[in-house]
């Protein structure tokens, strides 16, 4: 499946946004002034080397750092403004995450792992997991312990977690990294799905051929914006290679 048309309403937009580790001479700009629009419902691929500063960019989107500098508009709210615990409200009701290394809870089902959020969240229906863990094809491991499933049923688990609290915006900091091609493929595949259902997904990875299946590809080195390419005709999932 391609990914969906996309609209003009802005999931994301940011401006001048500026992030800097540490202070004095040890001080280290990890982004150098972004600007990046990003609208509802667009699959995004943010490329680029270890240590360009795409984890940190969609950290800050994502509400889970805070920037140095400029602003950020996220599903219409200006998170740079927000209080710690603001943001905590806003990444709960807002924005799912999928990371490249699961962090499932390994003494928990894929079942209890998802309902977990849900129950930690106070987002989310607990009778929709069965039904999530479904739609990513776990509808018959769903009582298995993590060590008892693939690394690519692992981030099976990982995306219905992410999905439970029904959130506006998925990211999927290096989702395919800690796997092999098939399996890649597979979760590539997922995430089109989603954005097909009118969801807006932004995918942050080093791999070059990840940014066949977007809308565009938005290249970051040495802390900025190189270039943002619209994909005319993005791949299905299914014929990606690395």
């Amino acid at each position: 499946m391609t990914p969906t048309a996309i609209d003009t309403e802005r999931s994301v937009r940011t401006s001048g946004l500026t992030k800097v580790f540490g202070e004095g001479e040890g001080a280290v700009e990890a982004l150098k002034g972004i600007d990046l629009d990003i609208a509802s419902g667009e699959l995004v691929v943010i490329l680029g080397p270890s240590g360009s500063g795409k984890t940190t960019l969609c950290n800050i989107i994502g509400g889970i750092d805070g920037a140095t500098a400029g602003t950020v508009e996220v599903a219409g709210v200006d998170i740079s403004r927000e209080a710690p615990g603001r943001l905590s409200d806003f990444r709960r009701d807002h924005v799912g995450f999928i990371f490249q290394f699961f962090n499932l809870i390994p003494t928990l089902t894929a079942r209890e792992n998802v309902e977990m959020i849900v129950e930690m969240t106070g987002r989310g229906d607990k009778g929709r997991i069965a039904e999530l863990l479904e739609a990513v094809g776990l509808g018959d491991r769903m009582d298995n312990f993590p060590a008892q499933l693939s690394g690519g049923q692992q981030q099976r688990v990982a995306v219905a977690r992410a999905l439970a609290t029904d959130p506006d915006i998925l990211f999927a900091d290096e989702p395919t990294g800690a796997l092999d091609l098939p399996t890649g493929r597979q979760i590539l595949e997922l995430l089109q799905d989603l954005n097909a259902q009118g969801r807006t997904v932004i995918i942050v990875t080093h791999n070059a051929s990840v940014a066949q299946i977007a809308h565009r590809v938005v290249t970051i080195v040495d802390g900025r914006v190189e270039s943002s390419v619209t994909n005319e005709a993005p791949a299905r999932a299914a014929d990606v290679t690395w």
